[in-house]
């Protein structure tokens, strides 16, 4: 390789991989040049190479030094030339983490692992949401709204629109485990549900089997989300007049519900000792492991408190409060 070729491959190098290059050289040769100079008291490379490590790091264990005018000079051209690389170095690597962490609090790094829930806004909704799930569970969240991140840093920040396939590339969406798509509370409530809908045709266009929630604030919208792919579509505004209906005729209903977000919902399937008995005697015996049995459902409907006498079928999927 001619020399240029060298140089042209040295500085196509990243700064930090040329400035650790750099030094290593520098280490090496003055290493090799004490040897030479004073092999008295260098008498291998490797000590002077040690030495030329030591000396350009400033630490200096003393153990070997220069005795010879010759050698003194060779120190103090090595700490010169030395000293100035290797703080380079520490500044360069301070300087590209400062750089890291300011592109993730700005939103920019991509998101590398998978098998994490994609949230789409920045609103009270997703900060309970965050409170809710489990530690363990990898978050993200896309906001076009936001300037810096400022929360836990466990949960990674993509700042972009997300109607925009870049974004969600970024997002890594074809390893998610689900999307969760919540209205944009800059908008009306119509915009907001276009624009929920056109987040979830991006969506399923790059990632078709990925799990989607779509929170959806007019009902017109809601046979759309679901043509648009959606796998769960959460009407927020007919839940919210839901519960104030409640409270009408049963003003504590709030504090009930309160209760019900320390026990999840979820669905088992049916053991095959468990078919044939009836929805009463399954409901004593999931109790003794501390379940409670609200309901069964299956493909035709779903069934909240059935007659004690309902036998259980094969199909069915239990409805249990953990």
């Amino acid at each position: 390789m001619r020399w240029y070729e060298f140089l042209a491959s040295y500085w196509r190098l990243s700064p930090l991989a040329r400035i650790i290059l750099t030094i290593t050289t520098i280490i090496c040769l003055f290493g090799i040049v004490i040897h030479i100079v004073e092999p008295q008291t260098f008498s291998t490379t490797f000590d002077g190479i040690w030495w030329a490590l030591i000396t350009t790091t400033t630490i200096g264990y003393g153990d070997l030094v220069p005795k010879t005018v010759v050698g003194k000079v060779v120190a103090i051209a090595l700490i010169s030339l030395g000293t100035a690389f290797v703080s380079a170095y520490f500044v360069t690597l301070s300087a590209k983490a400062i750089s890291k962490e300011n592109a993730l609090s700005a939103g920019e790094l991509p998101y590398t692992k998978g098998q994490h829930v994609i949230l789409v806004g920045w609103n009270e909704r997703i900060r309970q949401l965050l409170t809710l799930l489990p530690p363990h569970v990898p978050c993200l969240v896309i906001d076009e709204t936001l300037q810096r991140w400022d929360m836990p840093k466990h949960i990674h920040f993509i700042k972009g629109n997300p109607t925009h396939d870049d974004v969600w590339k970024k997002a890594n969406v074809f390893d998610a485990h689900a999307v969760i798509i919540t209205a944009n509370q800059h908008k009306n409530e119509t915009e907001a549900d276009l624009a929920s809908i056109v987040t979830l045709l991006t969506i399923k266009a790059l990632h078709p089997d990925v799990y989607t929630v779509v929170e959806v604030l007019t009902t017109p919208q809601v046979d759309n989300a679901k043509r648009a792919g959606a796998d769960a579509v959460i009407e927020t505004n007919k839940w919210i007049s839901f519960l104030m209906t409640n409270c009408l005729s049963a003003p504590n209903i709030l504090n009930d519900m309160e209760q019900l977000k320390k026990h999840p919902i979820k669905r088992l399937t049916v053991h095959d000792e468990w078919i044939g008995m009836s929805f009463h005697t399954l409901l004593t015996e999931l109790n003794k492991e501390g379940l409670l049995l609200i309901g069964i459902a299956n493909e035709q409907q779903v069934t909240i408190n059935p007659q004690g006498h309902t036998a259980i079928q094969k199909t069915d999927e239990l409805i249990v409060l953990v």
